[in-house]
């Protein structure tokens, strides 16, 4: 997995029930020289400063949905910085929120970024519109992803994978990354959402 793929990993975020849903979990070889020294690096660097923090993702979700009253989570990702923190957003009828929260305080950091749906690109939008066709919630499809991956989640997000709309949770489990798809299903037996 390169540094790329990871990072965009970690920005993908979702949220499921166990009703219904599929889960598929991959793993990552823990072996550096299978994925190249750079790549194992990074991979160790994350999950040594990802072990050490106060704050579950799912809590990092609740204190950005509680900033606006009905919001529900898109997206969210762990990253790397000094101190670590969760990068969420959230989104209620027409408006996304963009907040950082503190990995260790659950202090809402740095100035909250607010943008229109109108100003997302094309996919981001999709995806957005796709989570009101599914029943679940992200936090459901992370306590999914972190009791079948045995692990914590640092990352998930909902991706479009050979024409089908996926959760996809990231979670840290021992040294590796693993990688959990989740097949939500339908409000009402309703097909794909496609703006």
């Amino acid at each position: 997995m390169s540094k790329k793929c990871l990072f965009a990993l970690m920005l993908w975020s979702a949220a499921l029930v166990a009703t219904g849903a599929v889960a598929d979990v991959s793993h990552t070889p823990p072996d550096a020289t299978a994925q190249g020294d750079t790549e194992g690096k990074a991979i160790r660097r994350v999950l040594e400063q990802f072990r050490t923090t106060q704050v579950p993702l799912s809590r990092a979700m609740s204190i950005a949905e509680q900033l606006h009253e009905g919001s529900k989570t898109a997206d969210v990702s762990f990253e790397v910085s000094s101190p670590p923190v969760y990068r969420v957003r959230t989104v209620k009828n027409e408006r996304v929120w963009e907040n950082v929260i503190d990995a260790n305080t659950g202090r809402v950091t740095d100035k909250e970024v607010m943008s229109s749906l109108k100003e997302l690109d094309r996919e981001d939008l999709s995806k957005i519109i796709a989570l009101k066709w599914i029943k679940q919630e992200l936090a459901d499809a992370v306590r999914v992803a972190e009791k079948a991956a045995d692990g914590s989640a640092l990352a998930g997000g909902l991706v479009k994978q050979d024409g089908k709309l996926n959760f996809v949770i990231v979670v840290a489990s021992g040294d590796r990354l693993k990688e959990v798809m989740l097949e939500p299903p339908k409000v009402g037996g309703q097909g794909s959402a496609h703006p």
